[in-house]
């Protein structure tokens, strides 16, 4: 007999930093009590040169913008459709991991992979396709893919995804229609 004892080897789960459940209950309480609240997202964005942009949120980093060198930018940070589609990864993921924590699944892996098809024949409106129509440019197609794993069957995992995903603010704006202005400031 050998002196090493037998053991059993040992899976260990991490998971994912949680949120507020609770936190999360009383923020959705007060969306039931009233349906028609809403808030308001601001920034200002600031050009640097050529295509490189700083947009300013609150007391964070700059977010920084710019285009590929083969649309005549300096490609030192993402493209704007990029940024876009970076915002709907994010919604979709705090949308996923606060309808997990509502309920009650833990989950130890979330990313979410994105790709859109995006065209801009009109040149920024520039000499372009000019007889394009909006409905004819920007995103045709937005493909997501989402990596989840948690203490939870497949299906309720996709449940989840799917629910979060008809919830989404971010994913509704691009879906939908919006009403939308722009004017000189004064």
């Amino acid at each position: 007999m050998s002196d090493t004892l037998a053991t059993t080897p040992t899976t260990v789960k991490a998971y994912l930093r949680p949120i507020d459940a609770a936190g999360l209950a009383t923020f959705a309480a007060k969306g039931k009590a009233n349906p028609g609240s809403r808030g308001t997202n601001k920034v200002h964005t600031v050009m640097e040169g050529q295509y490189r942009s700083l947009s300013y949120v609150g007391n964070h980093a700059p977010v920084v913008v710019d285009e590929p060198l083969h649309l005549f930018g300096q490609d030192t940070a993402p493209a704007p459709g990029e940024i876009v589609l970076s915002g709907l990864g994010g919604c979709l993921a705090v949308g996923i991991t606060a309808v997990a924590t509502w309920k009650g699944v833990k989950l130890s892996k979330l990313e979410v992979f994105l790709e859109g098809d995006i065209g801009n024949p009109a040149a920024w409106g520039a000499g372009g396709a000019l007889e394009k129509t909006p409905p004819e440019m920007g995103f045709q197609a937005i493909r997501v893919k989402v990596v989840v794993e948690g203490d939870a069957p497949r299906e309720v995992l996709d449940e989840i995804v799917q629910h979060a995903n008809f919830y989404s603010p971010v994913a509704n704006t691009l879906r939908n229609p919006i009403p939308f202005s722009i004017a000189l400031a004064d």
